[in-house]
């Protein structure tokens, strides 16, 4: 009998994205406390981002989007967004040369603290932009 293993290719699969359950009332709780301690810098205590954060400031960066639903974050996929918290906004998280505020976390939070993170961020979307995430994980679960 031949058995065949199949190893998804990255660290930040599909898998691992499932982890980010926006159901799991402990995971939930657990992402608030960190999302407060690291997230709200930046994007706010509600998530709310930075004001007019679609326009670049005078350095060139975009400020930090909401993350609360009202901004793009629901549009990407788990392994997308997962990438950004722990590398940072760089290939292949982001474009080549993208200059971004965006600090690589993966030194100070562990991958279960990043999950729970995205499972908090996605429990504050509404329940149409969740449905939609979700179809955008299976989509890319498709294409590994």
């Amino acid at each position: 009998m031949l058995v065949t293993l199949w190893v998804l290719p990255t660290v930040h699969s599909f898998t691992q994205a499932a982890a980010a359950d926006s159901t799991v009332i402990q995971q939930i709780k657990r992402g608030k406390v960190i999302s407060e301690k690291f997230c709200s810098l930046c994007h706010g205590k509600n998530l709310e981002g930075q004001p007019e954060w679609q326009k670049r400031k005078a350095n060139g960066k975009l400020p930090a989007p909401p993350l609360n639903g009202t901004g793009h974050t629901w549009h990407h996929a788990d392994e997308l967004l997962f990438g950004i918290i722990k590398e940072g906004l760089v290939p292949p998280y982001g474009p080549p040369n993208y200059k971004s505020d965006m600090p690589a976390w993966g030194t100070t939070l562990s991958d279960d603290d990043i999950w729970a993170v995205l499972a908090y961020i996605k429990s504050r979307w509404p329940a149409e932009a969740q449905k939609i995430q979700k179809e955008i994980n299976q989509d890319s679960f498709k294409k590994l």
